[in-house]
């Protein structure tokens, strides 16, 4: 079945440096999402940003941050998303979580595509 109608996603802001057990932290959370069975998940890399600490990130090429802005989206239903918090208190000590309230209209698999390549819908 694929996930329309309403949903929750879930945004976890972190920096691109932050790790979990010697590899990327968005790369652990992106996996653990799979495994837990949430409809889909991408990351987003920032150009630019700052958060609690007031330091500003930035790529641009005089600045050559190392540490940008990096965004995790999470969707999948209200019941299903709260049962994975609990394992970003484990990975998350640091960085910003968000849920908002939203609508899944067209959950199409990429044309041509493999399921689960590319962040769409998969069936469960």
């Amino acid at each position: 079945m694929r996930l329309t109608g309403p949903a929750v996603r879930l945004t976890i802001f972190i920096g691109e440096c932050d790790v979990w057990h010697h590899k990327p932290l968005f790369t652990e959370i992106v996996h653990r999402a799979h495994r837990s069975g949430l409809a889909g998940a991408s990351v987003f890399r920032g150009i630019e940003g700052y958060g609690a600490s007031a330091l500003i990130h930035t790529s641009r090429l005089l600045s050559l941050s190392e540490d940008l802005p990096v965004a995790i989206v999470i969707i999948d239903t209200e019941e299903r998303i709260r049962g994975f918090l609990p394992q970003l208190d484990e990975l998350v000590p640091e960085g910003l979580v968000i849920l908002d309230h939203c609508e899944v209209l067209l959950p199409r698999p990429p044309a041509g595509g493999a399921p689960g390549v590319g962040g769409d819908t998969e069936d469960r």
